[in-house]
């Protein structure tokens, strides 16, 4: 195990000594200066994780070592310890960037416990760096791309990114409304707080409403512990309801309820629970549409649709999606393993033809095939493999069919293009599965 090193800064041998002795014995590593100069140097050379020095050195005081130890590290935190103490000093001390401003005759098991408490505040200060600093690495840019479409979004978001109102993502599957909600997290105001998601999308009633909101120990037959729900594990931060859609309209009201007294209740409990929430909220359907035909509660959608930010599709910016491909090819080579991989400029004529149905998540998985799949660091056309054939071309569309045939047949292009997933088919036809189901039972249409 990795000892902490202490750096003692001290003309004083028996108080040196004493301090010494004790830490050792506590497990620390120790480091001896007795000048200004002489801790410079062994700060330098032992990068201590923390520092304790007198007010009064030989050749100069603390104040003015200060700084010149905070030039070489800032993160180090620095103990001043003085036999003449004053508020006006301490104050000063305090100001100038030490940690703490202690009087001598100091008592060891007190400063056992300030050194202790001053590292674990060090380490969690460094642990949210670098994991600012792998989020900001790791995360993808929603953004990517010149076009006027992405150029517009990014600017909407940039101007809603402070925002404590409601954001609902407005787009169709794959086009990155959870990478959206991620980045107005982490750019936001509740950055360092908590940012839960959950897809609503063909969740029962009982299992999203658990999972919501919580429950109480007996709750119902299976509730054999209390469990917390996701709305009050995120308090203080960020929930994001992906597919909202698609939540069952029993559900909305309490939803809303919650929403507008920033209060649930867990299943089975009789007391109220505060939750200081920021909602952000994604869809694909038509919620205007959803609100008409009374599958989604007017209420909550005028609630949740304070500020929309609608993403477009790759339809809509086929300009980008060179660059796109491009960051997509680099970050999967690093996931699998493999060297680096580009496109020919036939390959990235064939991907900016196609008409992307499942937009970006498709185009990751056309790239992540052809990675996998070939044997050659430049990808060809013949190594690209679609998800989905494209849409049929309406202008040379069969009007001698009648609506019910052009219906049969529009079900079987869509169940095609969504590889016979019937879910994802009755999203993206704006009907129940239930009535989708019908409907394939009715034409006799194979799912897959």
């Amino acid at each position: 195990m990795v000892k902490n090193k202490v750096l003692i800064v001290e003309d004083e041998a028996g108080v040196r000594f004493g301090i010494r002795d004790f830490l050792e014995g506590k497990g620390f590593e120790i480091e001896e200066a007795t000048s200004c100069q002489e801790a410079i140097e062994s700060f330098q050379s032992s990068r201590p994780d923390a520092v304790f020095a007198d007010y009064m050195l030989p050749d100069g005081n603390a104040l003015e070592l200060l700084p010149r130890l905070k030039a070489i590290d800032p993160a180090v935190p620095l103990i001043i310890l003085t036999g003449h103490g004053s508020i006006d000093l301490a104050v000063r001390a305090i100001k100038e960037g030490a940690e703490q401003f202690l009087t001598k005759p100091i008592e060891l098991p007190a400063l056992f416990v300030i050194l202790t408490r001053i590292l674990e505040n060090a380490r969690n200060r460094q642990k949210q760096l670098v994991r600012k600093t792998r989020q900001d690495r790791e995360s993808p840019d929603p953004f990517t791309g010149t076009s006027a479409a992405i150029r517009s979004l990014a600017d909407q978001a940039a101007k809603v990114a402070t925002t404590e109102s409601p954001v609902l993502l407005l787009g169709e599957t794959g086009t990155g409304k959870g990478v959206l909600a991620r980045w107005l997290h982490q750019n936001g105001p509740r950055a360092e707080e908590p940012f839960v998601d959950l897809n609503c999308a063909g969740l029962s009633k009982e299992f999203l409403e658990t999972e919501l909101f919580g429950h109480e120990k007996g709750a119902f037959t299976g509730a054999v512990t209390s469990k917390p729900g996701l709305l009050e594990v995120a308090h203080r931060g960020v929930v994001f309801l992906d597919e909202i859609g698609d939540m069952d309209p029993t559900v909305q009201p309490k939803l809303l309820k919650s929403l507008e007294e920033k209060r649930i209740r867990r299943m089975g409990d009789v007391n109220d629970r505060r939750v200081d929430i920021h909602l952000i909220a994604a869809t694909h359907l038509d919620l205007a549409l959803a609100v008409r035909e009374k599958r989604f509660r007017s209420d909550l959608y005028f609630r949740i649709n304070t500020i929309p930010l609608t993403i477009p599709t790759l339809k809509e910016r086929p300009e980008d999606i060179p660059l796109l491909a491009r960051n997509l090819l680099k970050k999967l080579s690093t996931d699998v393993g493999r060297g680096a991989f580009e496109l020919s400029a036939e390959a990235e004529d064939v991907l900016c033809k196609h008409p992307w149905p499942g937009n970006i998540r498709e185009l990751r998985n056309v790239l992540e095939r052809a990675i996998l799949l070939s044997d050659q660091s430049v990808l060809q056309p013949r190594h690209l493999r679609f998800d989905s054939p494209s849409p049929p071309d309406m202008t040379t569309c069969d009007t001698s069919l009648t609506l019910v045939e052009m219906e049969q047949r529009y079900i079987e292009i869509v169940l095609a293009e969504e590889r016979g997933h019937v879910d994802q088919a009755a999203r993206r036809l704006g009907v129940p599965r239930s009535s989708l189901y019908q409907k394939i039972k009715k034409y006799g249409i194979r799912e897959s």
